[in-house]
């Protein structure tokens, strides 16, 4: 008395398609095939961006370094700003 055998899985499989029906179950296959795509090119692209990283990470370029130093100025305005709000009070 196995608890998977064939005739149990065909009763399940032709359960499963009377609740559900044909034209569910194959939108349900389509959406389940397009995530499994998209999750193995999100792997494939973070695989490779991994595997350059280590080249761009020893040196930063322009974009980088011009990212980082804008929120410090953004900070330093806003605490001048207060502190001129508050002295013209």
């Amino acid at each position: 008395m196995d608890l998977f055998s064939p005739r149990h899985l065909l009763l399940v499989l032709l359960i499963v398609l009377v609740v559900f029906g044909t034209k569910k179950l194959k939108s349900i296959g389509s959406d389940l095939g397009s995530a499994v795509r998209g999750f193995k090119d999100s792997m494939r692209e973070a695989e490779q961006d991994t595997s350059n990283s280590p080249e761009r990470s020893s040196t930063p370029d322009a974009k980088q370094i011009a990212s980082s130093e804008k929120p410090a100025e953004k900070v330093a305005e806003k605490a001048a700003a207060t502190e001129d709000k508050a002295t013209h009070v």
